[in-house]
């Protein structure tokens, strides 16, 4: 029988699509027809795939070879179907033996002299297999650490298609590496060592219970980025669930390996200011990545400097602060990523920093401080629950005497408020305040009546919008979850305007 079939998987974003590898070898002149979208990675993967075959001791057929990949409407990318294909090629020609009744995915790229090579997003790829009943996995050896992250699917790591066919024919057990998760790196950052910024504190670990984004606002050199820096050490750490789909992301863009195994600390991912949009919220042309909004997932995306990013760089950001996901779309299709992730943004009140500074005068003319400002669109600002100022810190909260509370000690406060929230959401498909939707706002989750009337007033003077009005009730619940009061009153509402224009 000159027809044979095996099984990979094609992934689409974080998603993935089990593809079936048909391979034809029939008599005629000898040629090689690859059919089904293949990108320019994928159309290489004959020479790659001739070699080798020919490199591990097993003949090429010098035949008509044809490869068919489908579904034929689905683009298939990279080399991660180099050993799918090999393998089916050598069932076709009878040189392996059968095994049709077990469900496996083949996952690699193939060197020239027959080993395999590692590929990116091999968590996810997996992942979409044990979601579509795929009993067993075959990844390379490099990858076999965080497929084996996985549950319910059996995963066999091989260093070469040797390794891979005799797996195949015999069952001949190959032997394994020894499994060692290797975890994340905590952030040796701390919350106390920060001196003073009591309201910048404050603000942030309302930020953390709500999950709120923020803009801090001041002169250089008061804090911003050290606050930023350690904001992860307050907010809960990852669920399971949460740290399979965060590294899955991080594998799809190749960072795994850099970062840490398995995340168990959420993200912190600070891109430049000089970035582009496509490294924040991803792209490519055939190969689509996730970018820094889609790395930062579950996290906090810190971008200092704001107002110096190119113009369209911030505002890519409102969709995916919106929707929690970015959608990314090209000629052949659309792609997402997941995108939940808090915004903290940090800015000088001028181009020379010194605005209103104590004892420091300011170079820039009012024109050019408009101008600098206006870089922060009304549009993004509006999506942004808290925004405040940072002050240089005094002589007083420099003192060593000065005892700062811990970043432990915040984030018992947070994970206390959080399980208020969660408490208050068991009927709900959310548990965090920042997730509330606006019409609960208005039923299920209203403050008390005067903090309401207070609100009202406010948007009937116009001055706050319709979704500032949301912002503001949203992080009160997250000041009322911190003082464990039931409903947020007219001081909780106050307190949530307060930090939403505290920047000016």
């Amino acid at each position: 029988m000159s027809l044979a079939r095996t099984q990979s998987i094609s992934l689409q974003g974080l998603r993935g699509e089990l593809v079936d590898i048909e391979v034809d070898v029939a008599h005629g002149l000898p040629s090689y027809s690859l059919l089904g979208l293949p990108d320019a990675a994928l159309n290489e993967s004959r020479d790659r795939i001739r070699a080798a075959i020919s490199n591990s001791k097993l003949q090429w057929p010098n035949k008509k070879v044809t490869v068919s990949l489908s579904p034929a409407w689905l683009p298939k990318s990279g080399s991660s179907f180099d050993l799918p294909i090999a393998i089916a090629i050598l069932l076709a020609q009878g040189l392996v033996e059968r095994d049709e009744d077990k469900k496996r995915v083949l996952i690699g790229e193939l060197a020239l002299d027959g080993g395999v090579k590692p590929v990116r997003g091999v968590l996810a790829m997996v992942i979409a297999a044990r979601d579509r009943g795929i009993k067993e996995a075959i990844v390379p050896l490099s990858n076999f650490g965080e497929a084996s992250l996985i549950r319910d699917i059996d995963v066999v790591a091989v260093a070469s298609l040797g390794d891979a066919i005799l797996w195949i024919s015999t069952g001949q057990k190959i032997e394994q590496p020894q499994l060692s998760i290797v975890m994340e790196e905590q952030s040796s950052c701390d919350m106390s060592d920060v001196r003073g910024q009591d309201s910048a504190k404050f603000a942030l670990t309302v930020a953390a219970v709500g999950g709120h984004h923020i803009l801090m606002m001041g002169p250089p050199g008061t804090g911003k980025t050290m606050l930023a820096e350690r904001f992860t050490t307050i907010i809960p750490p990852l669920s399971d669930d949460a740290a399979i789909e965060v590294t899955a992301i991080h594998s799809i863009a190749g960072y795994v390996s850099q970062r840490g195994l398995m995340m168990t600390a959420p993200p912190f991912i600070a891109p430049h200011h000089s970035t582009t949009v496509v490294a924040m919220v991803g792209g490519g042309s055939r190969t689509i990545r996730p970018g820094a909004c889609s790395l930062a997932h579950r996290g906090v995306l810190f971008i200092d400097e704001a107002p110096e990013c190119a113009s369209g760089i911030l505002d890519s950001l409102r969709q995916p602060l919106e929707s929690g996901i970015a959608s990314i779309s090209r000629a052949h299709g659309t792609v997402t990523f997941p995108a939940k992730f808090i915004l903290i943004l940090a800015a000088n009140p001028c181009p020379c920093g010194r605005f209103a500074g104590r004892g420091r005068a300011c170079e820039c003319s009012s024109l050019q401080v408009r101008r600098y400002m206006n870089r922060l669109s009304g549009p993004l600002l509006d999506r942004i629950d808290i925004q405040i100022r940072v002050e240089p810190p005094t002589r007083a909260a420099m003192s060593d005497e000065n005892k700062e509370e811990s970043s432990k000690a915040i984030q018992r406060k947070v994970l206390e408020a959080r399980e208020r929230a969660k408490a208050r959401f068991t009927q709900f498909p959310f548990t965090l305040n920042s997730e509330i939707p606006s019409e609960l706002l208005r039923t299920e989750f209203r403050a008390e009546k005067n903090a309401m009337n207070h609100l009202h007033q406010l948007l009937d003077e116009e001055a706050i919008t319709a979704r500032g009005f949301h912002k503001a009730l949203r992080t009160s619940w997250s000041i009322a979850d911190l003082k464990s009061l039931p409903r947020p009153g007219i001081e909780e509402v106050r307190m949530a305007l307060e930090l939403r224009q505290s920047r000016s």
